[in-house]
Parts: C-alpha cells; sequence; structure tokens
C-alpha cells in the first residue's frame, strides 16, 4: 500500500514539473532567398518566418501546435496540409489521441483554407532526435519540417558532451512542390524517373558551418527532412560516436562516415581535436548518386561545410573522391549497430505480413508504386473516422475498403514484416506508432548496364525463412525508419502495444505520392473504448464536406456499400509494356529527326554524311530489340 502511494505521489511530482509549450502556427506562402546563396525559392512560412523554428522539449512535457492554413489562394487555390511528428507515438493508454498524428486521410481530415487544427499531446518516455513535417503530398519539400527535440534528463543521458547542435539534411527543389509532382505522375514520364533535386541543404542553407572549440565534446544530431535522396556525412581527420539512432540510445559505435536517408536520424558525439593544429576542417554531405536515374551536370553531388575552430585559419579545403574511395557499405548498415539496454529478439512472431514492392505502369500511362499489387489509394474519409463509427465492424477489413493495403492486427501479437524488394530503388520505410526490431537486412543487389525489366524478378533476392543470409541478432537494432536496398529485402518485428491506425510507408516521398503505403489497423476495439472524434477533428472534416461517420467509401447506412470508392486505376493494356514506351519515345525522336533532316536537306546544295547518327540511333533500337 505504501509502496503504491509513493508510485502516485511521484506520478503527481511528474505532471507537476512538466512544461506546457505551446504554438500558434499560421502557415502562409513565402518568397525567400535560400541563405548562403542567390537562389529564389516559394516557400511555406510560419507566422512569416522560414526556415521553421526548432522545437525543444523536455521528456513528460505537454506540446500543444495550432495549425491554420492561410495559404494565399491567388497563389495555388485549394492547398489543403496536416501535420505530422515523426516518430512520436501518441500512446492512448497514455492518455493521448491518435487525432495528434497527422497523416491526411489516416488519422484527420486534410486542413482547408480558413481552418485550424490543434494538435495536444504528452510526451511520455520517449527522449531524443525527430522532426515535424507536413503529410500532405510532398508538401514538406517546400519547407514546412523542422527539428523536434526531446531532452532526457542529465542523470539518465548515459553520455557527457559539453554543447550540442541540430543538422538538418534535405534535397531542394527550387519549383514548388505541386508543380513537381504534377511532372513527376505524369503520362509523359512514363519510367517514373524521381525528380532530380536541384541541390542540397545544410540547416536549410547552400553552405553550413559550425563553430567548434579545442578540447570539448559536441553531441550533434543529424535529419535527413528531405524528400528523396539519402545522403552521407564525413568529417575530415574526426570520428562520429552514434549513441542515439531514431529516439533510440545506442551502444557506442565508432564510424568514420554517417548514412542518412529520408526520415532517418542519428545523434553522435564528436570529440573536437586537444589543441590547435592551424586549420578548419571540412565536413562534407554528399548525395547517394545511386538513387538518381540521371545525374544532370550542374549538380553538385558534394557539398563541403565548415568546422571553425579559428575564424582567422583559412576555410576548409574541399576533400575530391570520397564517395568513391572513403565510404564502406558496411559501416553505414544499420543491421549491425545495438541498443544501449539490449532488448532481446522477439524470439517468434504470431502474425508474419508479406510485402513485396514492385512499381508497374497503369493504364492511365502513370507509373505508380505497389504492396502485393495494390497501390494506396486514400480513402474517401479518414481510416480513423471508420474506426471510431463502425462498433463491432471494425474487425471487418471489408469496410476499410480494397486499396490501402490494410491489415487488422490483435492486441499484443508480435508482428513480423517482410518486405521483399520487385525493384531496383531503395526505399527507407517508416511507421507510425512504433519502433521495431531489424532482424534481417539484406545488402543491395544491383542490376547491371543491360538489366531488361522483364527479368526483375530474376534478379530480386526475396526473403527466405529456412535459409536467412544472415544470424538472426541476439539484441536487434530498434528505430522507426529502415532501409530496403535494391533488389534484396528487410524483416522487422513489433509489438502491437499501441491500438491505433498507423501508416506504414516509404519516406522517399515520390514512393508515397505513387502508392507504397500500407495501413495497420490495431486493437480497433479498444481504441474505441479510448478515443472519440473531437469537435475541432469533425469541424475541419465538415469543411472539407467529408462525413464524420461511415466506411471508406463514406456510408453508414451500408458498412459493405463500397459504391464510389477511390480505386486504382485499371491495368495497362495488354502488350503495352515498357518497351513499347522507349519505343514510342525513340519513335518521336526519329521521327522529329527525320523533319529536321528534310528541312536541313532542302535548304543546302549538299546533302550532309549523316552516318553517325544513323549508326547511334540504331545501335539504341538495336539494344532495346525494337524493330525498325
Amino acid at each position: 500500500m505504501q509502496v503504491s502511494v509513493l508510485l502516485t505521489f511521484l506520478t503527481v511530482l511528474r505532471y507537476s514539473l512538466a512544461a506546457t509549450h505551446t504554438f500558434n502556427f499560421i502557415a502562409t506562402w513565402k518568397n525567400v532567398t535560400i541563405p548562403g546563396s542567390t537562389i529564389q525559392k516559394q516557400v511555406i512560412a510560419f507566422n512569416d518566418q522560414w526556415p521553421l523554428p526548432e522545437i525543444h522539449v523536455n521528456k513528460g512535457d505537454r506540446v500543444i501546435i495550432s495549425l491554420t492554413n492561410q495559404f494565399q489562394q491567388h497563389i495555388a487555390p485549394h492547398v489543403t496540409t496536416s501535420l505530422h511528428i515523426h516518430g512520436i507515438f501518441h500512446n492512448t493508454s497514455h492518455g493521448n489521441s491518435l487525432q495528434n498524428d497527422g497523416p491526411a486521410m489516416i488519422t484527420q481530415c486534410p486542413i482547408p483554407f480558413g481552418q485550424t487544427y490543434i494538435y495536444n499531446f504528452t510526451l511520455e518516455d520517449q527522449i531524443g532526435t525527430y522532426w515535424y513535417h507536413a503529410h500532405q503530398g510532398a508538401q514538406y519539400g517546400d519547407g514546412m519540417r523542422g527539428a523536434f527535440i526531446i531532452h532526457d534528463s542529465k542523470d539518465h543521458t548515459p553520455f557527457k558532451y559539453d554543447e550540442e547542435f541540430t543538422v538538418t539534411l534535405t534535397d531542394l527543389y527550387y519549383k514548388p512542390y505541386y508543380d513537381v509532382e504534377y511532372d513527376f505522375l505524369n503520362r509523359y514520364n512514363p519510367m517514373g524517373n524521381e525528380p532530380i533535386p536541384d541541390q542540397i541543404l545544410f540547416n536549410e542553407s547552400s553552405i553550413g558551418e559550425m563553430n567548434f572549440q579545442y578540447n570539448k565534446t559536441y553531441l550533434v544530431r543529424f535529419i535527413n527532412v528531405g524528400l528523396f535522396v539519402s545522403q552521407y556525412i564525413v568529417l575530415e581527420d574526426h570520428s562520429f560516436e552514434i549513441v542515439e539512432v531514431d529516439g533510440v540510445y545506442t551502444q557506442s559505435n565508432i564510424t568514420d562516415v554517417l548514412y542518412l536517408a529520408a526520415g532517418q536520424r542519428m545523434a553522435v558525439l564528436i570529440h573536437s581535436k586537444l589543441q590547435s593544429t592551424g586549420k578548419n576542417y571540412a565536413l562534407t554531405q554528399i548525395i547517394d548518386d545511386t538513387m538518381l536515374d540521371m545525374i544532370p551536370e550542374d549538380l553538385q553531388l558534394q557539398i563541403t561545410n565548415k568546422i571553425i575552430y579559428d575564424s582567422n585559419l583559412p576555410d576548409p579545403i574541399p576533400i575530391k573522391g570520397l564517395r568513391q574511395n572513403k565510404i564502406d557499405p558496411i559501416a553505414t548498415n544499420d543491421f549491425y549497430l545495438t541498443t544501449l539496454d539490449q532488448k532481446p529478439l522477439y524470439s517468434k512472431y504470431d502474425h508474419q505480413i508479406v510485402l513485396d514492392v514492385r512499381m508497374e505502369t497503369l493504364g492511365d500511362g502513370i507509373k505508380y508504386a505497389f504492396f502485393n499489387n495494390i497501390t494506396f489509394v486514400p480513402p474517401r474519409i479518414p481510416v480513423l473516422t471508420t474506426i471510431l463509427t463502425s462498433g463491432k465492424l471494425s474487425t471487418n477489413p471489408k469496410i476499410y475498403g480494397d486499396n490501402i493495403n490494410a491489415f487488422i492486427l490483435e492486441r499484443d501479437s508480435i508482428v513480423e514484416i517482410v518486405l521483399n524488394n520487385y525493384d531496383t530503388g531503395r526505399h527507407p520505410f517508416h511507421f507510425h506508432g512504433h519502433n521495431f526490431q531489424i532482424v534481417q537486412k539484406s545488402q543491395g543487389f544491383h542490376v547491371g548496364e543491360n538489366f531488361d525489366p522483364a527479368d526483375q524478378d530474376k534478379m530480386t533476392v526475396p526473403y527466405n525463412e529456412s535459409n536467412p543470409l544472415m544470424e538472426f541478432p541476439e539484441y536487434p537494432m530498434i528505430r522507426d525508419t529502415v532501409i530496403l536496398e535494391p533488389n534484396g529485402h528487410t524483416v522487422i518485428r513489433f509489438k502491437a502495444d499501441n491500438p491505433g491506425v498507423w501508416f506504414f510507408h516509404c519516406h522517399v516521398d515520390w514512393h508515397l505520392k505513387q502508392g507504397l503505403a500500407a495501413v495497420f489497423i490495431e486493437d480497433p476495439q479498444t481504441l474505441q473504448q479510448r478515443e472519440t472524434l473531437t469537435d475541432n477533428y469533425k469541424e475541419v472534416c465538415d469543411a472539407m464536406n467529408m462525413p464524420n461517420k461511415g466506411n471508406a467509401a463514406g456510408h453508414s447506412d451500408d458498412w459493405l456499400n463500397m459504391d464510389g470508392l477511390p480505386r486504382q486505376p485499371a491495368p495497362l493494356a495488354p502488350g503495352f509494356t515498357k518497351k513499347g514506351y522507349f519505343a514510342l519515345i525513340i519513335s518521336t525522336v526519329v521521327g522529329i529527326w527525320g523533319l529536321y533532316s528534310i528541312t536541313q536537306y532542302g535548304l543546302l546544295e549538299v546533302i550532309p554524311d549523316d552516318e553517325v547518327t544513323y549508326t547511334t540511333l540504331k545501335k539504341v533500337l538495336d539494344d532495346n530489340n525494337i524493330e525498325y
């Protein structure tokens, strides 16, 4: 009895000491000059300020964010928005609500112009490096993103440091996100080539710098807040001591290079020089160019940022050839990290879900991304609305439609997700509401130059449970965003102990736009006991003309009626393959070349020798088995 009273007292004391942080954000467009450059860009500002503020809070604090959509209608009408705190669990057993998670059409309606949505949650047991961003299309690519740091108490922090920095890494597109989206998801991009960034940024600047003092230890939090490319970080003549990954403390691991995919975070200790060495140092930021379908001549793959010990000394000299000569792929594989508390591997699973990743073109001429031949198409109303208003039907997967990859999970079951990549691209998968154990993670299996898409399945190395590629880890790495390598596989496990509806998706946002996502509906009946839709939630949905009750198609009179449900386009017509698209493109080029040649011949007295041009076109056609 005395122990119970003591625990109650300590809980009350904890909450009495916790702070409440309130933010009132008004989202608008703003034209800015990217720091460190002369580039002009339209960005998303909060309260007319950009870059957006870093948010620093303490474990146990309460956060209230009021987000108002005031995007100027004359610039881009009908733009909606939402906000997601990447990595926060919103565990309802702790009194939090799923209505704070943020992905539009999953846990809330999109916020239309003139409306305000309030995110109100308490940070219970989480610490470390997180970030916040828009969760509506590729919107955060226009700057609607910022660091979100949860500080642990000094008594519980397992390492010592003198000062800390937060660094965001991102790719930048000069055009507005909605124009880039349109150009990408278009029949004139039948191969589905991802948009190539115009440049990369360091703390939203073209060139970054940090000031170090001698004989100090710095905690540096790196966050990849980009839409697309993974990035390497190398610090000249210094090492990184990894101490936290995605909000999870790790056993100390020393490395010379960091690798972060979109959505991933990593906190490291950097021990500065003991005394002057007569120089400043290059902190090099490198694009993973294997993710690019082409490399424009003006794209800088490697950026030199500055570690300044002495401002009177010269700037650091860029180091050439790092990408090719210094980076060891094994050093960037998080499978070999271990959590500080060494939580054992879940030795067996109760439920296995196999998700095969593919990219295919559908009948509208656009290339989509698929889990098990289903590309994610948002329902007519948010999935959370359907869960909370469906009563006993909440465990029936039919009410959620057939185009969101919905999976119903039983309470406290151990779930294994197997990801097999039948695609040549790299995919960082992020799980809302959970961390997970990394059980298997194969290397990439890159295809050769003469790769035929018809042979894609032959190139992939899927997970073989009876003969895994590597030993199961005794104490696996735990995080919330993991990379699935090209033509490889990744296996993760987690415990379904957080009732809710949790989005699972690729954090290359172009792939999410293509439909590479699934929805895990976890113990929905318990969720119904804990949650009701707030007035604010309903008001925003009313403003969007979305029902506050019903199945995925918005019907509440007949819960199995799916009339009007948004669905993926019909398949591509038989026989019209990628090779057909390529042949069409080549034929068009040949036709234009022919018209140009006729015009030129008509203007010249002597017909030029076009043997070289003819030979080049013939080789392209022959290499692709296209008749002519």
